[in-house]
């Protein structure tokens, strides 16, 4: 695939995600315009399905919408409102301690900066990349399994690591395709370049796919 093939290849993925549903902080950032929703529902989506997120995030923001009003729930009520999240009792415990931070050391504001971003407690590069580029509408590139994979099966760059990944990509990947390059890449990933036999007979892109990696496909 070459540098040229990036343009085209954005294009059809734009038309093809049409058909899947967005994904969920996705949803809630359209709806919400609240970098504060945003944040609480990647960390709750981490290692978590989609519809398991919607649901816990509903119930959760039902209860609290502001981080003051989260400190107010103990962390077994904010377990119980997000179960059966994975790894729930943790995340109950971070979404306290990252409410804590907010009001003490943030005015209760969210950082729109990345490197502040990841001081909070359960907060990684994917979530802080998703915050800025889904709550503040700043440039950013979220990297998450999906987005690692099927930027190295097209064969567009060659790295180990999404933190790898995330950084080649900031250096080749068109600033304009920064903030979308996620939103293209997740429901992708999800329902066709699947990780094991992906459906590449019915891949609109399969003319610019090295497919680096795929010994088995539909």
């Amino acid at each position: 695939m070459t540098d040229r093939d990036i343009h085209r290849v954005a294009a059809i993925l734009k038309q093809e995600i049409k058909r899947w549903q967005v994904p969920i902080v996705g949803v809630i950032a359209e709806e919400s315009r609240d970098p504060f929703r945003v944040l609480i529902s990647c960390v709750l989506s981490l290692r978590t399905q989609d519809k398991t997120t919607a649901e816990a995030s509903r119930r959760l923001f039902e209860l609290a919408t502001t981080p003051e009003e989260m400190l107010e729930l103990s962390a077994r009520r904010i377990e119980k409102a997000i179960y059966p999240v994975g790894f729930y009792r943790t995340k109950a415990r971070n979404i306290r301690s990252i409410c804590r931070t907010l009001t003490t050391h943030y005015g209760s504001r969210v950082p729109d900066d990345i490197d502040e971003l990841l001081k909070l407690k359960g907060v990684g590069r994917k979530t802080a990349n998703l915050v800025v580029t889904l709550g503040y509408r700043k440039p950013g590139i979220c990297v998450d399994t999906h987005v690692h994979r099927i930027s190295n099966r097209l064969g567009y760059i060659k790295t180990r690591t999404p933190g790898e990944t995330e950084q080649v990509l900031r250096e080749k990947l068109p600033r304009k395709y920064w903030m979308i390059w996620n939103d293209l890449l997740v429901p992708y990933g999800q329902n066709l370049c699947r990780p094991i036999s992906p459906l590449c007979s019915q891949c609109r892109l399969i003319t610019y796919c090295s497919r680096v990696g795929v010994t088995k496909s539909r």
